[in-house]
């Protein structure tokens, strides 16, 4: 790269700087935002027509991590990515940014205009409405937005018809689906959820991550010794189920066990989404559940995990008190969600209060290193929706090796279930309703950082789709996709959003 374009990337503080120099000259500052992650046609259009509008062409590049804009994105790296961009002479100034929320890097450099695409016309409209409308001072401030003209052409298409990302089955898949589901069709659907009371039942976590790097034997002992390098804490389990429903759902309340010594509860409501209403309960005999993994910092293996957790169940005044709540409490809500991990919290009194008061109610019954054959669906009767992944479904039906078509089908008669949904990784998703009706679906994801917490995702979006009444191709789609965002994401670090996933979908039915 030229010099001379070298010196065009900046960091946002920098550029924010310049910015302000550029405009107290009377500068007028252009802004674009977006992937850049192909330049073709359309972009150069794009910018050219941006570069009209003022003295001073500022370009904005969503970082890795961010990009959302449908499988395989972005081809890429964001330094790659920024240099093309640099090089073109339309544009003055680049800077990678965080797009965690949409567009959230014009309230930091406040441009005098936003250019906007025309290929993003309909799809921000769509996806973006609150911010585009409702909110269009708070993310704008007094910048003009002007959307560019010139011929559309969509990045995302292009890679999907040329680069072949996914496998000749999963093609002809999204094909005969869209024929059948149009977006805004999608869109709909998921717009309606948001207006469902859902209470979520479950077993909260804290995951812990501790990275290391390994430097070799112990001379006096047969263990690697590691060093330690960093470390991350999220909320995950059903704290981490609460934040994705409370993505899509508006009215969301959390019940939850916690330790009465050292309960995390700051933390954990600090980490909660602020339209998730907790109610905690308390074990004088346990702590809040911890799980202590470390990580290879390079390969993102996991080493060791150690639990802090009594996995006892809880009984006598404490569990009397929940009863007492939840009787009161659920026929007030239109959808429980049960988070089971097996750690004590969720009794049989618990579940027989749930089956009984409860109008529609979906469990998802985890299998860990703490309970694996113990923590069984089995033990559940009635349920609206089940949700589980292939080991929790097998070790539920007690057969290793048979069909998984077959054993969905068994374990859906042994707890009555009307729908039944088992995730299969690379093998995608298979469900059953009550009439015993099959439906499989592709995976979607072509990147996968961490696992931890994907299922979770899926529970979480799928359960209410169920819960509407939506077709189980229709929620186990939305569900797939969800799981193609999450993989992406390390442990639970964020929950999906809405929007993101709203913008994948798009990217998939084109």
């Amino acid at each position: 790269m030229e010099p001379s374009a070298k010196n065009k990337i900046l960091f946002l503080n920098d550029l924010v700087r310049k910015v302000r120099e550029l405009q107290q000259e009377g500068k007028v500052i252009v802004q674009s935002h977006g992937i850049f992650d192909l330049i073709h046609p359309g972009v150069i259009a794009h910018l050219n027509s941006a570069r009209s509008q003022g003295d001073v062409l500022v370009a904005t590049i969503i970082k890795d991590e961010h990009v959302r804009r449908g499988p395989g994105r972005p081809i890429f790296p964001g330094d790659l990515r920024a240099e093309n961009v640099a090089s073109l002479q339309q544009v003055d100034y680049v800077c990678v940014v965080d797009d965690d929320v949409p567009y959230k890097c014009v309230q930091a450099i406040k441009p005098d205009i936003f250019a906007k695409g025309q290929a993003y016309r309909d799809r921000d409209a769509a996806i973006h409405r609150k911010i585009f409308e409702e909110e269009k001072d708070l993310y704008f401030g007094k910048s003009r937005i002007y959307e560019t003209g010139g011929f559309s052409f969509s990045s995302s298409q292009i890679i999907k018809d040329f680069l072949q990302i996914y496998s000749a089955e999963t093609q002809c898949f999204l094909r005969e689906f869209s024929r059948k589901y149009s977006f805004p069709d999608v869109l709909g659907k998921i717009e309606e959820l948001r207006k469902l009371k859902v209470l979520l039942l479950g077993d909260g976590i804290i995951d812990e991550y501790h990275y290391c790097d390994p430097i070799g034997k112990s001379a006096k002992s047969p263990i690697i010794v590691n060093k330690y390098l960093a470390h991350d804490i999220f909320a995950g389990g059903a704290f981490a189920v609460a934040n994705h429903l409370a993505a899509f759902c508006d009215h969301v309340t959390l019940v939850s066990l916690l330790g009465t010594e050292d309960s995390r509860e700051g933390f954990i409501r600090d980490h909660l989404k602020p339209n998730v209403e907790a109610k905690f309960f308390y074990r004088e005999d346990g702590p809040v559940v911890v799980k202590k993994r470390f990580i290879h910092q390079y390969s993102n293996q996991q080493l060791l995990e150690i639990d802090y957790l009594n996995d006892a169940h809880i009984h006598g005044v404490l569990e009397s008190e929940i009863l007492a709540y939840l009787e009161t409490t659920i026929p007030s809500f239109d959808l429980v969600l049960v988070s089971d991990f097996g750690h004590g919290f969720i009794t049989d009194e618990i579940i027989r209060t749930i089956e009984t008061v409860a109008t529609r109610f979906a469990v998802n019954t985890q299998t860990n290193g703490a309970n694996a054959g113990y923590n069984l669906i089995t033990k559940y009767r009635n349920p609206t929706f089940v949700c589980l992944d292939e080991t929790e479904v097998r070790l539920a039906a007690r057969d290793k090796f048979a069909d998984i078509e077959s054993i969905a089908r068994t374990v859906a008669r042994a707890v009555n279930s009307s729908y039944l949904i088992v995730t299969r990784g690379k093998n995608g998703s298979i469900g059953i309703n009550s009439s015993e009706e099959v439906t499989r679906t592709p995976v979607f994801s072509t990147k996968v950082i961490d696992t931890v917490g994907a299922g979770d995702a899926f529970f979480a979006w799928t359960a209410p789709c169920i819960a509407r009444g939506y077709p189980l191709d229709l929620t186990s789609f939305i569900g797939n996709a969800v799981g193609a965002l999450a993989v992406r994401v390390v442990c639970n670090k964020k929950p999906v959003e809405k929007h993101e996933l709203l913008e994948f979908i798009h990217a998939l039915l084109k």
